[in-house]
């Protein structure tokens, strides 16, 4: 399912609102994580599926995961939890800032009203998710693939683009720009900050997780640095203090946040070995749900 605010599915930004007849716009709420998986959990009432699985959800996904285990703790069996954190980092905080200041310093943006206008800033939208595309690649992976190759024979020396990286990220800039819509991208990423499933623990997040029923697999990439192994870390160090079921995989890549998006041997691996683990522990009528990430 999309998450409630998003822009390819369910209601959001680019929905009509019911009380006004026009496009929401900015006045659509900001939403929290909690409330995405309370709109998952009302989804499988109506389903009537009682208990899952096992679930599973990667970066902003994986905090679904957690946010699932914690607040419907009888309605799954497992969590698997990829490339994630228990809440973001400052760093992280700081560079989904830069990417909403980028959308909304559009001339373009009117205050989230860019649709009324029959506009899009796609300038600003291209800005963010170039700096975003930066922080779910490693340094080594952008030296393998592009290191310092140049588009043509020789330097134009201009500020046109003449490095073959950055033309891969204009490119991706301008695609991102014409797929997403700007007041979706600005609500995700403040859902994104506002995540802290340890507020109603007094800041405790052993307390927090030992409200879980279920067994947890957290998995990690050496080269995140955007949720880096750490922060896998303290959730699976929390985890072991409240006297949970854990597994616990470090992955070896060079791909960055990316890497739990590509099919890396040693990943597939340890990922179908617990699944399998997952499948011997299905009751009769259990399901499996997948959460999604913003990469």
């Amino acid at each position: 399912m999309n998450n409630l605010g998003g822009c390819s599915g369910s209601t959001g930004p680019t929905s009509i609102n019911p009380e006004t007849g026009n496009i929401y716009g900015p006045d659509f709420p900001i939403v929290a994580v909690r409330d995405w998986v309370r709109s998952q959990k009302r989804l499988a009432d109506f389903l009537n599926i009682q208990q899952w699985a096992a679930v599973v959800g990667g970066s902003l996904g994986g905090m679904q995961v957690l946010r699932w285990s914690i607040q419907y703790p009888d309605r799954l069996r497992h969590a698997l939890v990829i490339a994630s954190a228990p809440k973001l980092s400052a760093q992280n905080i700081a560079f989904n800032e830069v990417a909403r200041q980028a959308i909304s310093k559009d001339p373009d943006f009117h205050a989230g009203r860019y649709m009324d206008h029959g506009v899009v800033p796609k300038a600003g939208l291209s800005q963010a998710r170039m700096l975003g595309h930066l922080t779910y690649m490693s340094g080594d992976a952008m030296k393998e693939k592009f290191g310092r190759d140049l588009k043509a024979d020789e330097l134009s020396f201009s500020f046109t683009p003449e490095f073959q990286v950055e033309s891969y990220l204009h490119y991706q800039g301008q695609k991102f720009s014409t797929q997403f819509d700007a007041n979706t991208y600005m609500l995700m990423t403040k859902a994104l900050d506002y995540f802290d499933p340890t507020i109603d623990y007094d800041g405790d997040l052993v307390k927090c997780l030992s409200q879980a029923q279920c067994k947890f697999f957290v998995v990690s990439f050496t080269t995140d640095w955007r949720f880096a192994p750490d922060r896998s870390e303290e959730i699976v160090n929390a985890l072991t203090q409240a006297d949970k079921d854990v597994s616990y995989a470090c992955i070896e890549s060079e791909n960055g946040h990316d890497a739990f998006l590509l099919p890396i041997p040693r990943y597939l691996d340890v990922f179908g070995a617990y699944m399998e683990r997952v499948e011997a522990d299905i009751p009769e009528l259990t399901n499996t749900a997948t959460t999604g990430g913003l990469s």
